[in-house]
């Protein structure tokens, strides 16, 4: 049985390896020619081809994280179909290798992948996402969510915020920074704009270019507006900048405990948290289909193959692979829309694909 899995779990992972090479060159070759652009739009600020690669050569475990149930499937497709077609598979069979024995077999090499894409999403494609816009911000001068920055809100013991971050600097600084308290009434107490900010120690932050702005009431018919300015401001607060960050960049960026912390203060605070509670699901979720993946494949060695034919299942195994990226991502959007429940929506383009590969298991290997 040794003999069998270092033949079946050396053939999958050299076929898996390839394809992976071969998608992330694909996406590494389109992401620098769409990088050329801003090459030529911040030449003057010193953006070069060399940053540009480096760049680009951030984001690829992004695209390996997003890309491996898919090349999971293709690879173990085209080995399972090879071994048919040269009947070595029929020659393991008769050895002894029964249908559950393979299924579990190829079920203990779908867990080492799923591993690989649970690490790969939650603690490297993270760190290199964060690090490849840090560098282009460096040319570009700030990381931004558009006109409207990131919005946060915080509760404290008798007054309640409502935060906006225009942007992050290189320097993982805040620029543009706006504070709006309100009493427990709801009434605006005070509005404080700060050129940037920065995190302190201390459960702080430390603004600077401070135009600090507060509305008194006298009497029930008259406010009295007091404005000041100051060169520095310390604000307590528990925003920290992981949550920060979480605002500004994509959620899907962002590490399975960061997320689930920005959630916690999101529910703290009153305000919605589907949108991240199902990148939180999908987190959880994605790296497990890579089991579905290779339950999917098994099938194909029990087929019979005439010469040439194996490119036609290949074909069928990325057309396969990409719609279940594109049912994650449509059913993702759609839940958000519906309200549905975030691990339900996450949960179901890998219950649907997992159907699927039971039932054409038990058909064409267990049935005939």
């Amino acid at each position: 049985m040794k003999t069998i899995r270092r033949l079946l779990y050396g053939e999958v992972m050299l076929a898996v390896v390839l394809v992976t090479l071969g998608f992330v060159s694909l996406f590494y070759f389109f992401d620098f020619v769409e990088e050329l652009q801003a090459v030529v739009k911040h030449r003057e600020t010193g953006y070069t081809l060399g940053q540009a690669l480096l760049y680009v050569a951030l984001m690829l475990p992004s695209h390996l994280y997003e890309l491996l149930p898919i090349t999971v499937l293709i690879g173990t497709i085209f080995v399972m179909a090879r071994l048919a077609q040269s009947s070595e598979f029929t020659i393991l069979r008769t050895s002894g290798l029964g249908p559950w024995l393979a299924l579990r077999t190829l079920l203990a090499l779908g867990l080492g992948f799923v591993l690989l894409t649970f690490a790969v999403g939650d603690y490297v494609a993270p760190l290199t996402d964060k690090a490849a816009q840090l560098l282009k911000s460096k040319y570009q001068g700030k990381v931004t969510v558009g006109k409207t920055g990131a919005w946060l809100k915080e509760r404290q013991p008798y007054s309640h915020y409502a935060v906006n971050v225009g942007a992050l600097a290189p320097d993982a600084s805040m620029r543009d920074v706006h504070i709006y308290e309100f009493d427990n009434q709801g009434f605006l107490v005070s509005m404080t704009q700060a050129a940037s900010a920065k995190f302190g120690k201390d459960d702080a932050w430390l603004l600077e270019n401070v135009d600090h702005t507060e509305f008194k009431t006298a009497n029930s018919d008259a406010t009295r507006v007091d404005r000041s300015a100051v060169a520095s401001f310390r604000w307590t607060t528990q925003i920290s900048a992981e949550m920060v960050a979480t605002a500004v960049l994509r959620p899907e960026r962002m590490g399975t405990i960061d997320l689930f912390a920005y959630i916690q203060h999101l529910e703290a605070n009153g305000q919605t948290a589907q949108k991240y509670e199902i990148q939180f699901w999908k987190k959880v979720f994605y790296p497990l289909s890579c089991l579905v993946m290779v339950v999917l494949a098994l099938p194909f060695a029990y087929l019979h193959f005439r010469s040439g034919s194996i490119a036609t299942y290949v074909f069928g195994g990325v057309m396969a692979g990409i719609s279940f990226v594109l049912l994650n991502n449509v059913l993702g959007d759609l839940g958000a829309l519906r309200g549905w429940q975030p691990w339900i929506t996450a949960a179901l383009p890998g219950l649907i694909y997992s159907f699927i590969s039971l039932t054409a298991f038990t058909w064409l290997v267990i049935r005939r």
